[in-house]
C-alpha cells in the first residue's frame, strides 16, 4: 500500500514521513491553512529523496501559473482539486491526480470520463476544497477500487480507521493530512503510526 502525507511545511515532517517510508509528500499551493509557497516547498524539497512523489495541491489555478510553480519547487506530480479538465494542464508536463468529491453513486459514474493518471477520491468540500478531516461513504467505492489501479483514497483518514478504509475501498494509495496532526502541526507519532498501519494492512490484503 502507497500513502501520501499531504499539507507538508516543514523539512522536519517531511523528512521524518519519509524515515517512516511514505511514497509521496503533498504541498499545498491553493488557500488552505496548510498553505505554503512555491520558494519553501523547493527548500524541503531539495532534502528529499528522487524516489518519493512531491505532489503540489491546486485548485481552479492556470496551466501556466502551475507549471511555473512546479519548476520553482521542484514537483513530480500536479493534484488538480477543483473543476479543472485535466486534458487543459497536459502542457505542464508532468503526471495529474484529478480530485472527486464523492457524495453518491453518480459521483463516480463521471470517474471514466476524466482523462488523468490518477483519480483521488475525497468527501466534499467544506471551508476548503481538501483537508477537512471529513470522510465519505466507503462502501460507495467498493466496486471502483476492484476495477481501477490508479485510485488514491483521501478523506477523513487517520491512523485508527486507515485499515477499514483500506479493506473496503482497495486504493493504490492512500492520502492523509488533518488525520496526522495535532492543533493543526504534523505530529510526527501519528505519521509512524499512520504510515505503519496502512503499510500491514495492504500486506494482508
Amino acid at each position: 500500500m502507497k500513502v501520501k502525507i499531504c499539507g507538508i511545511r516543514t523539512v522536519e515532517a517531511a523528512r521524518h514521513a519519509v524515515q517512516c517510508g511514505t511514497d509521496a509528500l503533498g504541498f499545498v499551493f491553493a488557500d488552505s491553512k496548510r498553505k505554503i509557497t512555491a520558494l519553501k516547498a523547493k527548500k524541503i524539497i531539495e532534502t528529499l529523496p528522487e524516489n518519493v512523489w512531491k505532489v503540489g495541491v491546486f485548485v481552479n489555478e492556470g496551466a501556466s501559473e502551475i507549471k511555473q510553480i512546479a519548476e520553482t519547487a521542484g514537483l513530480t506530480h500536479i493534484q488538480l482539486h477543483g473543476d479543472e479538465v485535466p486534458d487543459d494542464y497536459r502542457s505542464i508536463g508532468l503526471p495529474l491526480i484529478k480530485g472527486v468529491s464523492v457524495q453518491s453513486p453518480k459521483d463516480l459514474e463521471k470517474i471514466d470520463t476524466i482523462k488523468a493518471d490518477y483519480i483521488l477520491l475525497d468527501s466534499p468540500p467544506a471551508e476548503y476544497r481538501g483537508g477537512n478531516g471529513s470522510s465519505f461513504e466507503w462502501d460507495l467505492a467498493k466496486a471502483i477500487g476492484k476495477s481501477k489501479t490508479n485510485i488514491i483514497l483521501a478523506g477523513g483518514l487517520d491512523p485508527q480507521n486507515i485499515n477499514e478504509a483500506i479493506a473496503k475501498v482497495n486504493p493504490l494509495m492512500v492520502d492523509v493530512s488533518s488525520g496526522v496532526e495535532t492543533n493543526g502541526e504534523k505530529d510526527l507519532a501519528k505519521i509512524k503510526t499512520f504510515i505503519n498501519n496502512a503499510k500491514n494492512e495492504g500486506e494482508e490484503v
